[in-house]
Parts: C-alpha cells; structure tokens; sequence
C-alpha cells in the first residue's frame, strides 16, 4: 500500500491542555481510529534553538527529543494534521511519501 510516513519531533515534557504532547497524539490517533503509531524518545539531540540535549546522569528529566511516528493513507495523514493545527500546536512534523505493508509467511 502508498501512502505517508509522518513522524512528529517534540520535546518529552511538552504539554497540551495539561498533557504530555507524545501521550496526547496517541489518544487523539485512537478517536481518529488510525490504525497506529509509535513513540520513541530519543537518547540526545537538538533542534531549532540549536540547543543540544542529551541523555546523562545528571540531566533533568524532560528536556529530550521524543519521536511520535505514524504510517498512514494520504487522508488519514490530513485528517491528523488538520487536528493538530486546529488545536493551534505549531509541531514541526516530517511528512514522506512510503509504501507498507504486512509480510506474507
């Protein structure tokens, strides 16, 4: 199947109606009854502010970069994203052409 891979960059302790970003995108994937995705937190990183974080004994907890990946119909991909911006979120996101499927055995 084609279709879009879209993976959104957050930091892990950024909150949305007093929610963590990362959990709230699951949730609102599941009201949309998209069929998945995924949340991997990084172990370093930086982003626009060029400000560099990374995983370390003492670092505070919160300050890294978490990916929120989802593999999704070109429809379902502009119904998240259409979601999200209503929300007024300004999430820099990366949207790819892809192809998916299930491996047959």
């Amino acid at each position: 199947m084609d279709g879009i891979y879209l993976k959104f960059y957050l930091q892990e302790n950024l909150r949305h109606e007093g929610r963590l970003v990362h959990e709230w995108l699951v949730e609102l994937a599941r009201e949309l009854q998209l069929p998945g995705c995924s949340v991997f937190r990084s172990i370093g990183g930086y982003g626009h502010h060029h400000q560099v974080h990374r995983q370390a004994f003492v670092e505070l907890q919160g300050t890294l970069p978490v990916e929120v990946v989802f593999a999704l119909e070109e429809s379902d991909a502009g119904r998240l994203l259409a979601r999200v911006a209503a929300e007024g979120l300004a999430l820099f996101y990366v949207r790819m052409p892809a192809s998916f499927g299930f491996t047959t055995g």
